[in-house]
């Protein structure tokens, strides 16, 4: 059964409650107030195209190769095995709690108030860096269409080859800018189209070069000479190589950071997350396999370089102008990539800041009342990220350097919702029992086993990509030790302010509280209002803590 429902704005939209259950808003103490029309497709579009199957595939192919040959793909199913019990501890929590920002809501309800701003900075600083990263896949791709694109110098240059990329990179961010801060509708729209685009073409994409291959699937089974004369041989190569695959299958939480944006969230959201990784897992799977199969020459360097790569087998297996019409498929990715990122970044901005977690809160928190969208927190993602890409605008390793960076602090965001998760489990405190009782997504006695599978990979997978390697992030020190010092810069700086000003003043503000303006606030069992927000706990349960 299907009703209607009045919305904040005095638009009529479907009831997302009506299928049994609420849609867990009134659980953290929040109003509706975004715009609720994001379909099951669109949903499901949105997980997709942060992930993105052509843009991860394509842009770090030369990377994973380079280091550690064909074998490298065998990190393929292990990130895949990884990621998959986290985003089965997401479905569980989507099906209950689909929200906007969700992996801040969900750190917040499941472990404290500092846990959660912990995994939402880290998140929100992690989208804005994956904004700036993904962008760069354009100088891949655009170039090689038409020379054109290259604006600055050469792209046999280094340097030239970089700044160019923070040009195209930087007009990319301005398009996605705007089209966030005009509607969810048209973001929506755009995305689906994209992702409906990007999926066919990967289909086209394997089964073509499947039909091309030349060699055999023994070539998986050896080193091919990688890895000899390295302190700890290929196996040291494989684990830098798996940065490539790590950095493809992330981002599917998504889906649920639309939920309030999506109708019947708590039965869409889950299935969106486990469609998403699986589509992603396959079809990109799919084409790294054949791709290396059907390489006219496995010894060719170009293959392990970022002028080459992925797009050098698709141009050389394609006959005539088609290898041009995937390049422009894979350019559709990258843009899609972009926006659904650049989404992500703002809904989990607004999320924070509508409890005054961020300085200025109830700016930041604030919805367009004619297009019903957070418009400041859209610039202010697309400026940083800008200023992400300017200050490295001379950095030759600016691709590895970036993605490296915006992979570890999600894996360590995602790490503060499951290593909760897990806790709360031995309690005997999740799942809730709602979930069983109204049909909802649980994973029922295997929870405890998935949930331990996936903080032991999220700790192994943090570590890994943040070890202090030259080939990854290049010289001198700071950069070669960038992700503890450039992480560590940007969380602290984050906890100078939360310890000086944001911990006293966090809670929902009272132009987004369902209780309505003038709601106080119980912090350690003391009601006081604060500046207009519900702080501390809040006043009933907006944002309380699961004893």
């Amino acid at each position: 059964m299907t009703t209607s429902k009045t919305t904040t704005s005095g638009t009529t939209t479907p009831d997302s409650t009506a299928e049994g259950g609420s849609d867990g808003l009134e659980e953290f103490g929040y109003k509706q107030s975004l715009d609720r029309s994001i379909g099951k497709f669109a949903s499901f579009a949105a997980g997709v195209s942060y992930i993105s199957i052509l843009t991860g595939t394509f842009q770090l192919f030369y990377f994973g190769f380079g280091t550690a040959g064909p074998g490298y793909l065998w990190s393929w199913p292990i990130v895949f095995v990884g990621q998959l019990c986290v985003a089965l501890c997401f479905m569980e929590l989507a099906a209950k709690y689909p929200v906007a920002g969700s992996v801040y809501n969900w750190a917040k309800r499941l472990g404290s108030q500092f846990v959660g701003w912990s995994a939402g900075w880290l998140m929100f600083t992690a989208s804005v860096v994956t904004l700036a990263a993904v962008v760069l896949a354009l100088q891949l791709n655009l170039p090689r269409l038409w020379s054109g694109f290259q604006f600055y110098g050469s792209d046999d240059n280094a340097t030239d080859y970089a700044v160019n990329a923070v040009i195209l990179g930087a007009i990319m961010i301005a398009i996605t800018t705007a089209i966030n801060a005009w509607s969810v509708r048209l973001m929506a729209l755009i995305n689906s189209i994209g992702v409906f685009v990007e999926l066919i073409a990967a289909i086209l994409i394997a089964i073509i070069l499947a039909c091309n291959v030349t060699r055999g699937p023994q070539v998986f089974f050896s080193t091919h000479g990688y890895g000899a004369g390295e302190s700890g041989g290929y196996l040291g190569a494989f684990l830098v190589a798996s940065l490539a695959s790590g950095y493809v299958m992330y981002g599917f939480d998504t889906a649920s950071s639309l939920g309030e944006e999506t109708v019947e969230p708590r039965r869409t959201a889950p299935k969106a997350i486990l469609r998403a990784i699986l589509a992603s897992f396959v079809i990109g799977g799919a084409i790294l396999v054949f791709a290396i199969m059907a390489a006219p020459d496995l010894k060719d360097p170009a293959l392990g370089q970022p002028t080459g790569s992925l797009q050098y087998i698709v141009e050389s297996v394609m006959w005539g102008p088609l290898g041009k019409v995937f390049l422009i498929c894979i350019v559709i990715a990258v843009i899609v990539c972009s926006l659904a990122v650049h989404t992500a970044a703002i809904r989990l901005m607004f999320a924070m800041a509508r409890d005054n977690a961020l300085p200025f809160g109830e700016r930041l928190a604030r919805v367009d009342p004619k297009r019903q969208t957070p418009v400041v927190p859209a610039l202010v993602v697309g400026a940083v990220a800008i200023v992400i890409l300017v200050i490295n605008i001379d950095q030759p390793k600016i691709f590895t350097v970036l993605t490296s960076i915006a992979i570890i602090m999600i894996y360590l965001a995602y790490l503060l919702v499951t290593a909760p998760m897990l806790l709360k489990r031995a309690r005997g405190q999740w799942p809730p029992a709602d979930l069983a009782e109204g049909g909802y997504f649980t994973m029922g006695r295997w929870g405890v086993l998935v949930n331990i599978v996936a903080v032991v990979w999220g700790v192994a997978m943090a570590l890994n990509l943040a070890w202090p390697r030259v080939s990854v992030y290049g010289t001198p020190w700071f950069n070669t030790w960038g992700a503890f010092v450039y992480i560590g810069v940007i969380f602290g700086a984050g906890l100078l302010w939360y310890a000086t000003v944001g911990r006293r003043n966090i809670g929902v503000l009272a132009s987004h509280s369902s209780t309505g303006a003038g709601a106080t606030a119980t912090t350690s069992g003391v009601s006081s209002p604060i500046d207009g927000a519900v702080t501390g706990t809040t006043a009933g349960s907006a944002i309380a803590e699961e004893a």
